[in-house]
């Protein structure tokens, strides 16, 4: 009973009740229509037959007088058909014709007037069958007497036989809608039922659930698949979330620990002024250390947390990073390297200035610390190209690079290649690279160049005619979703 209750109160129910309610309703209009309107035409053609029968007995009269009159009717007689015939004279009594009884007000009412009657037919045993007849009655000359009529057997059985095929048909509508709303409703009903179940294991805990597809393509499967994809992104988010903590109790535990120690040894054993002020530059040193594993993290969180296209606007990379590239060049060259820029004029695209600024600074400072190469000077590359309908940025050095396995690994947070371990750093850089490369629609990819290694991020690039033509608002506020997640 209360399946029965929540099934009558779906939405599903009461659309297939209102279907159902307006195709019956059609079908019966459908009905009482064509009824009527056979009915009508079939009629209209009896009263033109019947009119064309008494114009040519008319002209018999008046031609050959009541004796040809009574010839013509008795030899239409003898070919049996629908038309009915009778002639009677003064007296009432019958000349000729294929009539056997009728109603002697239709004799006594003879004003030519079309009505329907009822009689028997004359001969071959059917003076007992009654039916129905339309008939004009005419007086003639010397009281006679002339009933013209057509039997409307046929159109009685024509219109029984059709009625009953749209009663059929009527029936079957509704019958075959009725099938049809519960197999409808009952699979639109399973859809549901199994996003429900799917839903409270997703509230449950077991984020890995997904909601089935049927493979029809239909508007189930296509919101199957968008909430599937917004699961595998809060999944993404959720383990992501769960591997920072891990993270930070494990990367963080360490200077804790450390800071903590100092104080107790500056607490135990710093003597005068000078122990404790050195006691206290090395907490303010780790202090430092902890603040910025903080800031990146916080500034990685909000880089996630930004909508795609809600704060881009076409920005000119070549003085992008021509003006990086300014500001790094004297670095490098004092590490006894040189730094080479290779992006084409007017390469635009749209991306968040300040934080492609900050991917370079961070590229640049990890080819830095690691892209030395073990003979000769290091040398850095910033190169820029528009393919494929995207705009990639990217930066090389000539060290020795990062082996393929580690590729993936080396943008989560806090992981430092043991390579790098003695190297200054909080692990963090790459993964807000990575961050940035996923709000601009791209993706964060390296590649060993033998020597040295190339790390590349895509863009959406500045369609100039539309710069030009004032639209750009419009199409600078949408980006790609990230891909991969």
């Amino acid at each position: 009973m209360t399946r029965l209750t929540r099934f009558v109160r779906t939405t599903a129910f009461k659309l297939s009740l209102l279907y159902i309610a307006v195709f019956t309703v059609m079908s019966g209009v459908l009905v009482v229509y064509v009824s009527e309107s056979t009915d009508n035409l079939m009629s209209e053609q009896v009263v033109q037959a019947v009119d064309a029968e008494l114009k040519g007995l008319s002209d018999v009269y008046v031609r050959g007088g009541i004796r040809d009159l009574v010839e013509t009717v008795d030899d239409r007689t003898q070919h049996p058909d629908a038309s009915l015939y009778l002639l009677v004279d003064f007296a009432g009594n019958a000349l000729v014709g294929n009539i056997a009884r009728l109603p002697t007000v239709v004799l006594e009412e003879a004003d030519g007037g079309l009505r329907r009657v009822r009689y028997t037919l004359l001969g071959q045993g059917t003076e007992d069958v009654e039916r129905q007849a339309m008939v004009r009655t005419f007086e003639l000359r010397g009281g006679f007497r002339l009933l013209v009529g057509r039997d409307l057997g046929d159109q009685l059985r024509f219109s029984n036989l059709l009625a009953n095929a749209l009663r059929l048909w009527l029936v079957v509508v509704v019958v075959m809608a009725a099938i049809t709303w519960f197999f409808v409703s009952r699979r639109v009903m399973k859809r549901i039922d199994d996003i429900s179940a799917s839903s409270r294991m997703i509230m449950d805990g077991d984020l890995s659930e997904r909601l089935s597809l049927a493979g029809t393509n239909d508007e189930f499967d296509r919101l199957a698949v968008n909430l599937n994809d917004m699961l595998d992104r809060i999944e993404l988010l959720m383990q992501s979330m769960k591997d920072v903590t891990d993270n930070i109790a494990h990367d963080l535990k360490t200077p804790l620990t450390r800071l903590q120690t100092r104080v107790e040894t500056a607490l135990r054993d710093a003597k005068g002024e000078a122990g404790y002020r050195g006691a206290l530059e090395s907490t303010l040193h780790e202090t430092d250390h902890l603040l910025r594993i903080f800031n990146a993290l916080l500034r990685i969180a909000r880089v996630e947390s930004m909508a795609p296209g809600s704060v881009m606007e076409p920005a000119d990379l070549n003085r992008l990073v021509a003006e990086i590239a300014e500001l790094y060049e004297p670095l490098v060259e004092d590490e006894g390297g040189r730094l080479e820029i290779d992006v084409p004029e007017n390469l635009e695209a749209v991306c968040n200035r300040d934080l492609i600024s900050q991917v370079l600074v961070n590229l640049i400072e990890n080819a830095l610390k690691y892209g030395r190469p073990e003979k000769g000077p290091l040398v850095l590359r910033l190169k820029g190209r528009e393919e494929g309908g995207r705009v990639w940025l990217s930066v090389s050095d000539n060290g020795p690079g990062i082996p393929e396995k580690d590729h993936d690994r080396v943008m989560d947070r806090f992981v430092r290649l043991e390579e790098s371990r003695s190297e200054p750093g909080t692990g963090l850089g790459l993964s807000l690279v990575k961050a940035v490369a996923r709000l601009h629609g791209g993706d964060l990819r390296f590649k060993n160049e033998h020597p040295g290694l190339c790390a590349r991020i895509d863009l959406t690039p500045v369609s100039h005619e539309s710069f030009r033509s004032g639209d750009g608002e419009e199409r600078f506020g949408r980006t790609e979703q990230p891909r991969g997640g």
